[in-house]
């Protein structure tokens, strides 16, 4: 029977709030050796997540778009709305500031080949566990499908 990502996620993961200072949340990923974590509303749903790649706007800082002027007119050669939010996830003061919205997610009684596809596809590294309330229950990493697919060699 294939496994489930109930049957491989972690239990209870560590979770933060919006409103958690981004320098204590760096702290939280550094001593427990993780690269994201959950954030959560004060009734405990997903309302983003958190991890190293966002934190990297911290120290890459941003770079203006290019632009030309043309009679009078700027004309931006991307998108300035994309630098405006790389530009505040630069500024960050908190998780809520530098957090990705709209994770992708899913649910405890889906395969571990489903999670892996969508791990794939979405280019994830990790996916929250919701429950049917939307309540983190669990985060299911690469890591853990891996050792799941190591495990079952044996």
């Amino acid at each position: 029977m294939a496994k489930t990502v109930a049957d491989v996620m972690s239990r209870d993961p560590i979770v933060v709030q919006a409103q958690t200072p981004l320098n204590e949340a760096i702290q939280i990923l550094a001593e427990r050796h993780i690269s994201g974590v959950p954030v959560v509303d004060d009734v405990g749903k997903l309302v983003g997540i958190i991890s190293e790649t966002d934190l990297m706007w911290q120290e890459t800082g941003v770079t203006p778009p290019a632009y030309i002027m043309f009679l009078d007119s700027v004309i931006y050669l991307k998108n300035p709305a994309t630098y405006e939010r790389d530009l505040h996830k630069a500024l960050g003061q908190t998780v809520g500031e530098v957090m990705s919205k709209n994770p992708v997610t899913i649910s405890p009684e889906k395969t571990l080949k489903e999670a892996a596809t969508v791990m794939h596809d979405r280019s994830v590294h990790r996916l929250p566990v919701l429950d049917s309330m939307e309540q983190v229950i669990g985060i299911l990493t690469r890591g853990d499908i891996i050792r799941a697919m190591a495990a079952s060699q044996d």
